[in-house]
């Protein structure tokens, strides 16, 4: 550490300077994220969907810190508007070096109650939009020299889930399954892919869980505590820095507390 750098910088020098796109970065695990990432000197794209407020906010803390952040708006359910996404980021910033997926949403219906309409809003926010997203960026990372895709995925690949979180459960081990398809694919352009699968952390996702439920969560995890969000940040750098995980692709890095050991 430098004598002008603060406590709150983290020292990851591959990471200075790169452009990293976080989707859903505007509460939640993704803002976390792009600060950890603007700590490190990465130029960070803050991405929202319905809440610019949000976004500003975390944009302004960065930059407030001395980060570097800009804020773009996209329904990562619509294909164009993620295509106009990645096209704006790299046109504002001159490159794109590492994607974040972490756009996604939870909508509790048991099988009875599902509809074609729910299927297609959860399918489209957490599925869709990791592959929109990773097919436009793509190109520009390996034209930037190589880099890194990281996805969100989640415990309950591995739990099961609750009941009703059906199509929860299903988008998320589908995006466990593409992340190992994506790593061979992408291996011999220079583009690790990877993910990181949170447990019980307090988020908005969280917001309409019953107390009793997060209390049922809480002793169920070896911890005996529910996560928080910055504790999700040092698996995404350690993904990302080619000087840590250089050989390190399509694997999931569980950050759940001990509640599931694969």
């Amino acid at each position: 550490m430098t004598s002008n750098q603060t406590p709150s910088l983290i020292h990851i020098p591959d990471l200075a300077g790169k452009v990293v796109l976080v989707t859903g970065s505007s509460t939640g695990i993704g803002a976390a994220v792009a600060k950890g990432f603007a700590r490190t000197g990465a130029k960070v794209a803050v991405h929202y969907r319905a809440s610019p407020d949000a976004a500003q906010a975390v944009v302004a803390e960065i930059k407030a810190a001395g980060g570097t952040a800009h804020a773009f708006a996209a329904d990562v359910t619509q294909t164009a508007q993620v295509e106009t996404l990645i096209t704006q980021v790299v046109a504002h910033f001159g490159a794109l070096h590492v994607l974040v997926n972490n756009a996604g949403g939870f909508e509790r219906a048991h099988l009875a109650e599902l509809t074609d309409e729910g299927y297609d809003r959860m399918l489209d926010l957490n599925v869709r939009s990791v592959l929109s997203a990773s097919r436009f960026a793509v190109p520009h990372i390996k034209q930037s020299g190589g880099g890194s895709i990281i996805n969100t995925a989640s415990v309950v690949v591995r739990s099961g889930g609750s009941p009703g979180a059906s199509l929860y459960v299903g988008s998320k081990a589908f995006v466990e399954a593409i992340t190992r398809n994506f790593a061979k694919e992408f291996a011999t352009d220079g583009i690790r892919v990877n993910a990181v699968a949170p447990g019980v952390i307090l988020t908005p996702l969280h917001r309409n869980t019953s107390a009793e439920r997060l209390e049922e969560f809480r002793l169920d995890i070896p911890m005996l505590r529910l996560g928080n969000t910055e504790e999700c940040v040092g698996a995404y750098l350690f993904l990302a820095s080619e000087m840590m995980a250089s050989f390190v692709t399509g694997q999931i890095i569980e950050v759940n507390g001990g509640q599931v050991m694969p």
